[in-house]
């Protein structure tokens, strides 16, 4: 008798290019995307707004920068070293369930921090013990949610999905901490706790109840052991240049060229735009990604993709040179649109390729290797960016990014050859994607 308890084989990726559903209907009318989109909507709001309230309860306890440090440590860390397992585990089980209790266990870190914000004599060694746990259930959401996605989706609309997805959630980046900062400011830690773990509950209860997974191909035999699993998707990654080319192109871009850490430098002492000015260019970039994923919610492209991609790196490699060079506030601004508008581009194309190129029996792997490039590309862009400008001072800093990000874009494109040749996302398929690069 067969195992209850092993999904029943759907028709995989490879093979739906019957799929009924048409490119150019509207992703939002297929069931199951809506609740998806909201139930991760409610999860990101839930993540957004607890970190400013942490941020802000750390430092009120400790009046020490340092602390703050800690708080990023504290999640960083057990996402770095669980990571790749979660990625083993998200391609041998079903995903769902998986986001689920990732999302349960969220949950119970917002009751947990409700409790302690009512018992100060907790201090901070209690906060950054719930981080801690934190980061290990964000090291299962992250990959499983982006795993997911391709198994609720017909092959046909999954990047319009994607660009969907990707716009919504950087709304929710956006909003998340100003709700965040207005709850806290009328209601205090306990009530912003309260909504925190509200969001994660209604998350987790559409996730499981209303979300069907209807392209899940069956999972793949366990063969070998968790390391020999793992290396296999490290393999695979390095084998598939249209996947590593991708990868690590935003990798270096981001690492490079970002500006976001000198953002407060010139403020202060090139633009003399005051704080006010500071909060209005940290929300240029925001402007420009969030305009360019409506944009391409309603009308995705497929055409070219390869090329639009090194294209869309290269502009957000010139709008950082401009605004570096700029003295004009409203010039800077709009370079800083300009570059974020470019940055969704590139998320849009990137997330599509890599969902394309990768078999679902893959994707939990290689998603949580794309989702520790992206981490480490912020977190390490911000120290070199800060490094730079301590060396060297904030302009030659980033302008020295900005041109470290053309040079990129240039080698990429003559190393990667087959990602700047992929006109349609279909053709970075496994089935049809070039193995290696030639």
């Amino acid at each position: 008798m067969p195992d209850a308890r092993r999904r029943r084989p759907r028709t995989p990726y490879a093979v739906t290019a019957t799929t009924p559903a048409s490119s150019s209907s509207s992703v939002f009318r297929h069931p199951g995307f809506t609740a998806f989109l909201v139930c991760r909507l409610a999860a990101v709001f839930a993540q957004q707004i607890q970190a400013v309230v942490v941020a802000w309860q750390v430092y009120d306890l400790t009046r020490q920068p340092l602390a703050l440090a800690y708080v990023g440590l504290a999640q960083f860390i057990p996402m770095l070293l669980l990571l790749l397992p979660a990625g083993d585990m998200i391609d041998r089980f079903s995903r769902k369930p998986i986001l689920a209790i990732s999302w349960a266990v969220s949950a119970l870190c917002s009751l947990t921090l409700w409790w302690l914000s009512g018992h100060g004599h907790a201090g901070v060694t209690g906060i950054y013990a719930v981080l801690v746990l934190f980061g290990c259930s964000r090291a299962f959401s992250g990959p499983a949610l982006q795993s997911l996605l391709p198994q609720i989706v017909p092959r046909e609309q999954l990047a319009q999905a994607i660009a969907a997805n990707s716009m919504l959630l950087r709304v929710a980046s956006i909003g998340g901490p100003f709700l965040g900062g207005l709850l806290y400011g009328f209601g205090g830690a306990q009530l912003t706790f309260l909504v925190c773990l509200a969001c994660f509950v209604l998350g987790t209860a559409l996730l499981v109840g209303a979300v069907p997974v209807r392209f899940a191909a069956p999972p793949a035999p366990a063969g070998g052991n968790i390391w020999q699993r793992f290396g296999a998707g490290i393999h695979f990654i390095r084998s598939r240049p249209i996947i590593l080319g991708t990868i690590s192109l935003d990798l270096f871009a981001v690492l490079l060229g970002g500006v976001v850490a000198l953002l407060p430098i010139y403020a202060h002492e090139v633009l003399h735009a005051g704080p006010e000015g500071l909060g209005a260019l940290r929300s240029a970039m925001a402007v420009g990604e969030v305009t360019a994923g409506f944009y391409l919610s309603l009308r995705p492209f497929n055409r070219h993709v390869g090329k639009a991609m090194f294209a869309a790196v290269a502009v957000f490699g010139l709008a950082n040179l401009v605004f570096s060079l700029s003295t004009t506030f409203w010039l800077s601004f709009g370079a800083l649109a300009i570059a974020g508008a470019a940055d969704m581009v590139s998320v849009y194309i990137r997330g599509a390729l890599v969902q394309f190129s990768t078999p679902d029996e893959m994707r939990g792997r290689v998603n949580a290797v794309n989702m520790l490039f992206i981490g480490s590309s912020n977190e390490l862009g911000e120290f070199r960016a800060g490094s730079a400008a301590a060396a060297l001072g904030a302009v030659p800093a980033a302008v020295t990014g900005a041109v470290c990000t053309l040079g990129v874009v240039a080698t990429w494109a003559a190393l990667f050859k087959p990602l700047r040749r992929v006109d349609r996302f279909e053709e970075a398929s496994p089935a049809t994607a070039t193995p290696a690069a030639r």
